[in-house]
């Protein structure tokens, strides 16, 4: 949660946020494989939750392995709902057709590949798509040595240089964003921040 209040607090001060966690769901995904049935459905009660219990204007998810589900909260919701990573890949295809992909959660990459050449057939453009699973990464964030997570993700990274962009995948890892951008000097890009940005857009044109 912090990563976003972070991005609120840089490039939307004056919303007013609140944060819904369900903390099991990254670790029953792992065991379960799939986002099918209970999974889905846990995910569009967090939007009803917040759309119905806390009378929300705008939904943002902030995890990127659950796109599908998201989804399907986003069909069903009378409120606008962001995925987690769709202004990242937005800005992505805007700098170029050579992207990486970088995670510490290894579900999140097939969802974001997927959502990413999605995006891309629907805008007509060539993509070509290079994911990076850093190993270790998140166990380090978990133990609350930060620094050793942005270290083994920028020294992950460093074979990137060159690419037209390296996204950096989860919430999470935004904060490594300096360390990598250093490791590779390229174009390093980061959900909270094009997130609160693109959401920002959409609630002021309402």
């Amino acid at each position: 949660m912090d990563p976003i209040a972070g991005a609120f607090a840089r490039g939307w001060p004056e919303a007013e946020t609140v944060n819904l966690l369900d903390d099991g769901l990254s670790r029953d995904l792992e065991r379960r494989g799939t986002l099918a049935g209970p999974m889905t459905e846990r995910i569009g009660a967090l939007a009803g939750y917040a759309a119905n219990g806390l009378g929300a204007d705008a939904i943002l998810y902030t995890c990127s392995a659950f796109g599908t589900a998201i989804d399907a909260a986003r069909a069903a919701s009378r409120i606008p709902v962001l995925k987690p990573n769709e202004a990242m890949l937005e800005a992505a295809l805007e700098a170029g057709r050579r992207i990486a992909l970088v995670a510490t959660f290894a579900p999140t990459l097939p969802s974001m590949t997927g959502e990413l050449q999605a995006l891309a057939r629907a805008r007509n453009a060539e993509v070509e798509i290079t994911p990076l699973f850093v190993p270790g990464a998140m166990k380090a964030l978990d133990a609350g040595d930060g620094d050793a997570h942005d270290r083994l993700i920028a020294e992950a990274a460093r074979p990137l240089a060159g690419l037209d962009a390296i996204l950096l995948a989860q919430f999470s890892m935004a904060r490594a964003a300096p360390a990598v951008a250093a490791a590779t000097a390229g174009k390093v890009l980061t959900s909270p921040e094009t997130a609160v940005a693109k959401l920002r857009r959409l609630m002021e044109a309402r």
